[in-house]
């Protein structure tokens, strides 16, 4: 399983994500690949009025995927009624993915990137935003350096999954970089290093 999880946002990229997965070769160790494109189910996602229109363009473009492919790629609402619900489905399915994509033309602070690196896996991201502070190319993940290049995003996640070796030692990285730099103590510690600062210059 191949899979990127993110709200229907065409920054998120949805069609570029789907079309480098086309470009995959589906032989040897991705023969049987699948992508799933997975957000919230827009019925109850109030506060997002461009997600209908997002989700309806990556549909119809998925219908326009020869056979081969369109049986191979599958678009996933989730419910969002029940959080621990949500939660829950999410958790499987990054803990189950062969290969965590976030294609993102921008982004912020990726928190399905970090979920992703959290349960150890590898992981192909554009090299923008905050990604890029949260992935050390070929240390953490396989970043692209042009989120529009579906060749080089193709060539990312055929190289995850035919490659065993190098998937385990960037999910293994990928889950040590969030213990030191992403979870509250590290936090914890800064805010007390901060205080401590503060108090020996007042003093």
């Amino acid at each position: 399983m191949v899979l990127q999880v993110s709200r229907w946002d065409s920054l998120k990229d949805p069609i570029g994500v789907m079309d480098a997965f086309a470009r995959t070769p589906f032989e040897g160790a991705a023969a049987d690949a699948h992508l799933l494109l997975v957000g919230p189910d827009i019925t109850g996602v109030a506060d997002d009025p461009e997600a209908g229109a997002v989700v309806t363009a990556t549909l119809t473009h998925w219908q326009m995927l020869s056979e081969r492919v369109r049986d191979r790629v599958h678009l996933v609402l989730l419910p969002t009624a029940d959080a621990i619900e949500n939660a829950t489905m999410v958790n499987a399915l990054q803990s189950h993915a062969r290969v965590v994509v976030q294609k993102s033309l921008q982004e912020g602070f990726g928190l399905t990137v970090t979920e992703a690196m959290w349960k150890a896996r590898p992981i192909v991201a554009s090299r923008v935003g905050g990604i890029q502070d949260q992935i050390e190319d070929h240390v953490e993940g396989l970043l692209l350096p042009d989120p529009t290049d579906l060749d080089a995003a193709a060539q990312a996640i055929t190289t995850l999954l035919e490659d065993d070796g190098l998937s385990e030692r960037l999910g293994a990285a990928a889950r040590r970089r969030v213990i030191n730099d992403f979870l509250p103590p590290r936090h914890l510690l800064q805010y007390a290093s901060l205080i401590e600062q503060c108090l020996s210059a007042a003093a």
